[in-house]
């Protein structure tokens, strides 16, 4: 958050000081203003309260006992937990609020570019035996893995700088959602006790989603696979274990390999938009004689298929006719954007 100048808070009364004591003052005073104006207690505590570092001293010994009963080695407490320090960073962008919204076209041409596309297109044919194995085990296409993997992290180039326990740890410190990190903080240094990476090598976002696919721990837990066969999920630099991990969430999340996840749609005059949304599922052939059609204007898809119109940003906005799998991606990432973004991906990233 940026804050702005205040110079009146420290031009009063300022006669007679030495430029290096105005200084320290101003510091102090500058100091007071972010913390009031960011309603951060660990932002201003970090370092500056004496008695703070006690406190998350006793927190952490806590943590360990309690990881410590959940069987997890003392080696690893100490691996991932010796030295640990808080991220305030991580806590601002954690209250960071967006300054603007993106509307549906900027977020396509964001995570959807041409250049995307035609790297997903190499993508495919560099891996085209390895994702064809994993297709046929799993039942989902190489198009949508490599589709998820490239809208995720770029095809495994930006997976986050952020080391994950550090930046867990101060989430489960810091109060706003101390439970839900906790829990995933538990999960994570589950992810080190059982030799699937260790603790500094463990990257990922400043929230703790982690390796090329972006799981969060219990993510990681339910669904990541050894698929090389190595003894360890490596989600960070395998791509045969990155993409059966992401074949193995679609799959066991629902995901229909003899369905597509759906596609833009052109809407009659006088369409009623209370029909739009997931909340709304009928037959193809019901929205075909409502008069919806494919955006070149032709007939729907003659399938007994339940479908949603998706509307992008309400009336007059891009409609999308979505299937089940639609909600299956959903269940990565709830947001329509981010799930059209996908299947449209994967659709041009099909049609090379």
């Amino acid at each position: 958050m940026t804050i702005a100048p205040a110079p009146a808070l420290w031009q009063n009364d300022t006669h007679g000081e030495r430029p290096k004591d105005r200084r320290m003052r101003r510091l102090l005073i500058w100091k007071r203003v972010a913390c009031a104006a960011l309603a951060i207690p660990l932002l201003c505590a970090v370092g500056s309260a004496p008695g703070h570092a006690q406190d998350f001293s006793l927190w952490i010994k806590d943590l360990r006992r309690d990881a410590a009963a959940k069987g997890i080695r003392p080696a690893t407490l100490d691996a991932a937990l010796q030295g640990v320090k808080l991220i305030p960073r991580v806590v601002e962008l954690d209250r960071k609020q967006p300054e603007f919204t993106l509307t549906f076209r900027q977020y396509m041409d964001r995570v959807v570019p041409r250049g995307r596309i035609e790297k997903g297109r190499q993508k495919l044919r560099e891996n085209k035996a390895l994702l064809k194995e994993i297709s046929e085990k799993y039942g989902v296409a190489p198009r949508i893995i490599v589709a998820f993997w490239g809208i995720e992290t770029d095809f495994g180039r930006i997976t986050g700088g952020f080391s994950v326990i550090p930046a867990l740890v101060t989430l489960a410190y810091d109060g706003r959602r101390s439970s839900y990190f906790r829990g995933e903080l538990m999960n994570a240094l589950r992810i080190i006790d059982g030799g699937h990476i260790g603790a500094k090598a463990m990257m990922g976002s400043w929230a703790g989603a982690m390796g090329q696919p972006q799981f969060m721990p219990s993510s990681f837990l339910s669904f990541a696979v050894d698929h090389d066969g190595d003894g360890r999920k490596d989600i960070w630099n395998t791509v045969a274990d990155v993409f059966a991990s992401a074949a193995n969430y679609l799959a066991r999340s629902g995901w229909k390999d003899d369905q597509t996840w759906g596609r833009p749609v052109r809407l009659p005059k006088g369409f009623d938009h209370t029909l739009a949304g997931h909340g709304t599922r009928k037959l193809i052939g019901e929205w075909q004689r409502l008069g919806v059609r494919r955006a070149d204007g032709t007939d729907l898809p003659a399938r007994a298929l339940k479908a949603s119109v998706v509307l992008t940003e309400g009336p007059g906005s891009a409609a999308y006719l979505t299937y089940e799998n639609f909600r299956t991606i959903l269940k990565w990432n709830r947001s329509n954007f981010f799930a059209i973004a996908v299947g449209s991906l994967a659709d041009r990233i099909g049609d090379g």
